[in-house]
């Protein structure tokens, strides 16, 4: 159902730019804030691009389109950009709910800050991409967006942080198009509960090596 997503590359700026694909054997049913392929419908792929920590395009959304194409890629699918190292994606299973999680914590915020206006801050995204094995209505959809969520803030509080997370997190939750449906999906249902464990576990320990290494993609690339 939900294939694993391959490590490539793209050159660009005079740099190999790490990329994770995911081509799914069949469409998937999404509900994603996505800056490529939001909303809730059919997707046949996903990509989570690593930019610069300059990145300044003002078109995120042709950018993504421009590199779906140089891979070929047709049909809806899903568009995220990062400035972390994609390579360095957490994975976890929990009874059959598959997470992937890019974590960079360059810019924490808390979301009901009263200061914060516009969006001029250093980019750090926590970009989460799951997978759930049975279909899911929209409305449990929409609510296992907002379960991803709580897990993201309960594993940014257990980090220390006084954040709910950053203003350009993305979140994407895929299933079935087709099959029994499940209505619900908050924290104690029954594909929540588990989405909401792999969420959390895969936010602190991809939290955790960031703020220890204090790196983005562009770092390391200065670094060669």
């Amino acid at each position: 159902m939900f294939a694993e997503p391959s490590l490539t590359h793209r050159r660009e700026g005079g740099h190999d730019v790490p990329l994770l694909l995911w081509r799914f054997p069949e469409p998937l049913l999404a509900v994603s804030s996505a800056v490529l392929g939001g909303g809730i419908g059919p997707r046949e792929w996903l990509i989570n691009a690593s930019v610069a920590m300059s990145y300044a395009r003002p078109d995120p959304d042709t950018h993504l389109a421009e590199l779906a194409a140089g891979l070929g890629l047709t049909g809806p699918g899903i568009g995220l950009l990062t400035g972390v190292d994609v390579a360095d994606v957490v994975t976890a299973t929990d009874d059959g709910v598959k997470v992937y999680t890019t974590v960079g914590l360059g810019a924490p915020i808390l979301a009901a800050d009263p200061d914060a206006v516009g969006f001029g801050h250093r980019p750090g995204t926590i970009n989460i991409v799951i997978g759930v094995p049975q279909r899911l209505s929209e409305a449990a959809l929409i609510n296992a967006v907002a379960t991803a969520t709580e897990a993201k803030a309960q594993a940014l509080a257990e980090l220390g942080l006084t954040a709910t997370g950053t203003a350009t997190d993305a979140v994407c939750v895929l299933c079935p198009v087709g099959g029994p449906v499940a209505a619900y999906g908050g924290p104690r249902s029954r594909w929540g509960a588990p989405l909401a464990r792999a969420v959390h576990r895969t936010v602190l320990d991809g939290g955790a090596t960031n703020l220890a290494t204090r790196q983005s993609w562009s770092d390391r690339a200065a670094a060669r």
